[in-house]
C-alpha cells in the first residue's frame, strides 16, 4: 500500500481513469489518501476523511510515507477559514487554496508536506463548533454555482456543500447525500428540527439525491443551480423564484 497527499489547490476525482471521465468529487489542498492501484498515468485512491474512492492523475499529488499518513490521521485538524487565500512555500512560490483546505502539521502560521514548508496567515478553523455555527458557516457559500462533484467556493454540489460546512465546524459527514442520510437521528416532523439539521430529498424511484441545511422560519439553504435559500414545508422545497416545489422531502436528520 502507498499513500499520497494533494499538493495543488483543487484536483478532480474521477469515476474512471480518464480525463474525459465524470468528476464525482474533488480533493482540496492538503487532503491525504491511500493509493489502492497505480498505473503509468492514474491512481485509484481512497480518501482518509470519508473513504471516498476514485481516480486522480499521478501528476496531481505528492507521495507520503505510511508514517506520515498515520500521523495525519491522528493529528488535530486545521482548515483554511478564508473563502479564498494563498500560501507560500520555501521558494516564495504562491499557491491559491480554497475554504476548507487542509493545513497539515499546522503551527505558528506554518505547516509542511514532506520537506516543503508553507506559510499561511489567514483564518484557521481548528475547533469543534456548536450547532449554532452551522448556518452561519453555510452563508459563506451563498450564490456559489452548482458543480457536480464540487466542494469549493468555485463550484459545489448539494452534499459537497453540507459536508464542507460541517467539516469547517469540526464535524464529519460522508460525501454523498444517500450516504449522509445513513448518519444521524431521524426527526419525525419539521417542527422538531433546529437550524443546522439536514433535510434529505428523493427522486421518483425513492433514491435520496438531494440534501440541504435547515434554517430558522422553515427556510433551507442548499445547492441547486447555486447555493440558495428557499422555503421548506412538509412536501419538500418550495422554490421562491419559480413558485413551485423542486424537491420531495424524504427525511429530516439531526446530525449533532
Amino acid at each position: 500500500m502507498s499513500y499520497g497527499i494533494c499538493n495543488l489547490s483543487i484536483v478532480p476525482l474521477r469515476i474512471e481513469a480518464s480525463d474525459a471521465s465524470e468528476m464525482v468529487n474533488q480533493l482540496v489542498f492538503g487532503e491525504h489518501f491511500e493509493v489502492l492501484e497505480k498505473d503509468k498515468k492514474w491512481s485509484k485512491i481512497r480518501l482518509a476523511f470519508d473513504d471516498y474512492e476514485g481516480f486522480i492523475d499521478n501528476k496531481q499529488y505528492e507521495e507520503i510515507s505510511e508514517d506520515i499518513f498515520n500521523q495525519l490521521n491522528n493529528q488535530k485538524k486545521h482548515y483554511a477559514g478564508e473563502l479564498i487565500d494563498f500560501i507560500t512555500d520555501n521558494h516564495h512560490n504562491l499557491t491559491t487554496i480554497p475554504l476548507g483546505a487542509n493545513l497539515p502539521f499546522f503551527k505558528d502560521k506554518s505547516f509542511h508536506i514532506n520537506n516543503t514548508r508553507y506559510k499561511y496567515e489567514g483564518k484557521v478553523n481548528n475547533k469543534v463548533l456548536s450547532k449554532s455555527t452551522i448556518v452561519e458557516t453555510a452563508y459563506l457559500f451563498l450564490n456559489v454555482p452548482y458543480l457536480w462533484g464540487g466542494k469549493t467556493p468555485f463550484g459545489i454540489d448539494c452534499s459537497g456543500f453540507t459536508q464542507t460546512v460541517y467539516k469547517l465546524c469540526g464535524h464529519n459527514l460522508l460525501r454523498d447525500a444517500k450516504q449522509q442520510a445513513s448518519q444521524g437521528e431521524v426527526l419525525s416532523f419539521i417542527e422538531e428540527s433546529e437550524p443546522g439539521d439536514l433535510a434529505f430529498f428523493d427522486n421518483e424511484e425513492g433514491i435520496i439525491t438531494h440534501v440541504g441545511i435547515i434554517m430558522n422560519d422553515y427556510n433551507i439553504i442548499h445547492a441547486h443551480g447555486k447555493v440558495r435559500i428557499d422555503k421548506l414545508d412538509h412536501s419538500g422545497i418550495y422554490n421562491v423564484d419559480t413558485h413551485q416545489h423542486s424537491h420531495k422531502l424524504r427525511v429530516i436528520k439531526k446530525m449533532i
